[in-house]
């Protein structure tokens, strides 16, 4: 039967080129996906400024709450107790151990500043650096890389300018040091100052002696220290801690899509090969009734699948390869995985695409050729002409089950989920609908078809009608047409308008308390201290407020609302009731929001059982351990709760330590914008913005995501509409003979055209009426979980545009193939049997 195989191959190229071409772009997508998993597993950064150690110590970088058992990954750098050094410094194998202090240290580089770092003299050696001119700095002096050093002109015994704690100073240049870019290097004792963090280290660089068992050595570190050890290229991560932070939103967003653009490949590869056998079925009942058994008929389909899908497998790793790169640059640039990670693409990916693609085509294989096989040859040879069986009890009993995993998940996403959270089932739940459609796609067609036919019967004249008529008695082979057209406009829909909309709740649950007219923002590493008094002796200025977010976790008492990545952290500045905190109190006051003091929206305090007065325990963003009192608690959109710190204690425990904006209410009737502009254009590395730049801040890390999912969404739908024009123009190619008939009974090309159009303006309705139906039932729910009205957000043009895609795309796979078509001899296309 292979034999036999491959000789209809060249028989059947329309059918076959679909496929092949379904398994190449689904192979590239699942490829891609693999890639951004692995690179996100991997997480590899090739360190430099810490190259010459060959273990380097950090903090625990995860915090594992009481009684949980999914840790929450630390956001803020973590420093290591000076303590922890001599400890190291005793072991067996150890050289020296040098410690690494690190502190922001812009600089001003053509219009803007970069994002420069200090450092300590004394870890110079662990990259190293090597003075290439003048002398190790002194108090007041400084060391500047070469690649700095020549962006600013500098030279030894030069000027220099730096923002040291978001205060410009002036240094002498005393050196200049060959080694990795963008970093400075002080006195020890004037780094130790401006790191400010007393006691500790960001790092320790480990030197060993020749021949030492690294492994073991990291081991009995981490045992006796109690902190991270690390070595090879997981160094890096030391050096740029948003790798590891971004590890998890990798992962997550590879493999959710990954997982998505899987289970969409096998629907389309399974629909593409099933309607191939759908339109075979006069040739296997010749077969059947020359005595070809059910197992040969299995095994000859079977082996058609296999001779497409392996070299359609082999040509699309070249895509796949390119898409992978695309796809993480583009990431990268966006924000949501570090550019520093090392891109990779192993065989693993290359095993789970290539696997995913010939399984898909194997199993759509045995499925399109049961019942062919099975069929008895005189039924088979009745039926040829028009299928109108389809009802199966596996397929029935599948769809059910994926029609009820949708509805379950819809029910979960407007009952239980909240906030952002809702995403994660309502994501699933719109691919569950869409499958169990579309595997009970003959059903649901001819029910929406009931519906539309009557509408266009009345205005078609008898070309129009005809079509109608067809279409009807064809609604079992037509449901393989109008399935992907449901599947692109339903997924497209539904992902698009979820990130439209919760974007949008977001921005208002954000703006419904904030009273801030305008925003002073940091271009640079951060703002300096001095400067909120400034602003608040302002003339005009009712209120100025720093305002400083980060992450963390509460650990006393255990069952606070917030899942394994913690909470978000606005650190506010003491104010009256005319503050400009985003926030509406309903008990105590933030005027006391000094020191160890915290203020807690109500559903939180509700759930922990802390009032104020009362107490909790919380872990920072760098690890560190609080105990505070709670003075006040306010309203929160559920589900985008945040907890209120001092600014000061949360910029403590950020990476900077510096706060990034001020929040500025003006008095009734001030204009206190040039007030505002002149301080700024005095104060180096700031600038004045109104209230939407906040917004738009606050919005960032979920305007990141919808870029995320419209540029995923929108390589599913260019997928999908490969479905589409594929399972179009297959179909229509295959009706020649139906075609040539019908001009040899009199109708005109003109005439056949007229009837394939009101066929495609049929599919292309069905099609999107049921993917509606799938975006609504998916919207709707998620839509009440997000935010306060049950109907989703975004503009109308969206949808307006996706549905003109999937309009134009069915009537260009039906026309221009049908036209082609068309162009045979009519007596030549009767006699056709494929």
């Amino acid at each position: 039967m292979m034999r036999l195989a491959v000789r209809t191959l060249r028989y059947r190229k329309s059918g076959f080129i679909a496929t092949f071409v379904a398994v190449i772009f689904g192979t590239a997508i699942v490829l891609a996906c693999g890639g951004l998993m692995e690179t996100g597993i991997r997480s590899n950064v090739t360190p430099e400024r810490l190259g010459a150690a060959p273990i380097v110590v950090t903090g625990e970088l995860t915090h594992l709450r009481p009684g949980q058992e999914d840790a929450t990954q630390l956001t803020e750098q973590v420093g290591v107790d000076a303590s922890v050094a001599t400890k190291i410094r005793s072991l067996e194998g150890v050289t020296d151990v040098v410690g690494d202090l690190t502190f922001p240290t812009p600089v001003a580089v053509g219009s803007g500043f970069n994002q420069g770092e200090g450092h300590n003299w004394a870890s110079a050696v662990l990259a190293p650096y090597n003075l290439t001119s003048g002398t190790a700095p002194r108090a007041g002096e400084v060391v500047l890389d070469a690649t700095t050093a020549q962006q600013l002109t500098a030279k030894v015994g030069g000027k220099v300018n730096l923002l040291v704690g978001g205060q410009q100073t002036t240094f002498a240049v005393s050196g200049i040091a060959a080694g990795p870019a963008g970093h400075t290097f002080f006195s020890d004792r004037e780094a130790s100052r401006f790191a400010n963090r007393p006691g500790q280290f960001a790092s320790l660089g480990v030197l060993v002696a020749p021949g030492t068992d690294l492994k073991a050595l990291r081991k009995k570190i981490e045992t006796t220290a109690e902190v991270s050890a690390l070595s090879g290229l997981d160094r890096g991560v030391v050096e740029h801690p948003d790798a590891s932070a971004k590890k998890v939103v990798l992962i997550s967003v590879a493999g959710s899509f990954g997982g998505i653009a899987t289970m969409t490949m096998m629907f389309v590869v399974a629909s593409t090969l099933a309607l191939a056998a759908q339109q075979r079925q006069r040739e296997f009942a010749l077969l059947r009734s020359i005595g070809t058994t059910p197992g040969q008929v299995r095994r000859m389909i079977l082996g058609e699948a296999m001779l497409v899908s392996l070299p359609a497998v082999l040509v699309g790793v070249i895509p796949g390869a390119l898409l992978g790169r695309f796809l993480f640059d583009r990431l990268s640039a966006n924000g949501v995985a570090s550019p520093d990670v090392t891109f990779y693409q192993g065989l693993i990916p290359f095993a789970a695409g290539a696997g995913a693609a010939v399984l898909a085509a194997v199993g759509a294989a045995l499925m399109a050729g049961r019942r062919s096989a099975k069929i008895r040859p005189v039924e088979a040879l009745v039926e040829a002409s028009l299928q109108r069986k389809w009802f199966s009890w596996v397929r029935m009993v599948t769809g059910l089950l994926f029609l009820g995993g949708g509805v379950a998940l819809m029910i979960v996403t407007g009952t239980v989920m909240t906030g952002p959270l809702a995403g994660a089932t309502a994501g699933p739940a719109v691919l569950c609908l869409a499958i169990g459609l579309a595997t009970l796609g003959p059903l649901a067609t001819k029910a929406v078809l009931a519906i539309l036919r009557w509408p266009l019967y009345a205005v078609s004249r008898v070309n129009g009608r005809l079509a109608i008529l067809n279409v009807t008695a064809r609604s079992v082979a037509m449901s393989a047409a109008v399935m992907p057209v449901m599947l692109a406009v339903g997924i497209a829909t539904a992902n698009i308008y979820m990130q439209t909309t919760q974007v949008d709740a977001a921005s208002k649950a954000f703006t419904k308390e904030l009273r801030a007219d305008a925003v002073l923002v940091s271009t640079a590493a951060g703002l300096s201290p001095s400067l909120l008094p400034q602003v608040q002796a302002l003339p005009g200025v009712a209120s100025a407020s720093a305002y400083v977010t980060s992450n963390g976790v509460i650990d006393e008492p255990r069952n606070a609302p917030f899942d394994e990545e913690g909470a978000l952290l606005q650190g506010l500045s003491a104010q009256g009731p005319d503050g400009a905190a985003p926030i509406k109190l309903t008990a105590g006051s933030l005027e006391g929001l000094t020191g160890n003091t915290v203020a807690l929206p109500d559903r939180v305090a509700e759930k922990i059982q802390r009032g104020v007065g009362t107490s909790i325990k919380m872990t920072l963003g760098d690890g560190a351990s609080v105990d505070l009192r709670v003075i006040a608690t306010f309203s929160a959109e559920r589900g985008y709760e945040s907890i209120v710190l001092p600014a000061e204690l949360v910029a403590a425990h950020t990476t900077n330590q510096l706060v990034p904006q001020i929040l500025v209410r003006a008095e009734p009737g001030a204009a206190i914008g040039p007030a505002l502009s002149e301080l700024a254009a005095a104060t180096p590395g700031v600038q004045v913005a109104d209230r939407e730049a906040l917004i738009a801040g606050n919005n960032e890390d979920l305007k990141t995501q919808a870029w995320i999912n419209y540029l995923l969404v929108g390589m599913l739908i260019a997928y999908t509409a490969v479905s589409v024009v594929n399972t179009l123009a297959s179909s229509t190619v295959r009706r020649r003979r139906e075609f040539g008939l019908q001009r040899l009974t009199g109708s005109t090309r003109g005439q056949v055209l007229r009837m394939l159009t009101t066929e495609g303006v049929l599919i292309a309705l069905a099609g999107i009426v049921l993917g509606t139906l799938v975006a609504l039932g998916t919207l709707l729910p998620f839509a009440s979980a997000v935010s306060t009205s049950a109907l989703p957000s975004g503009p109308i043009w969206i949808y307006l545009a996706i549905i003109t895609i999937a309009f134009a795309l069915t009537m260009l796979s039906t026309l221009l193939p049908a036209t082609k078509t068309l162009t045979t001899r009519p007596a030549e296309a009767a006699t056709r049997t494929d």
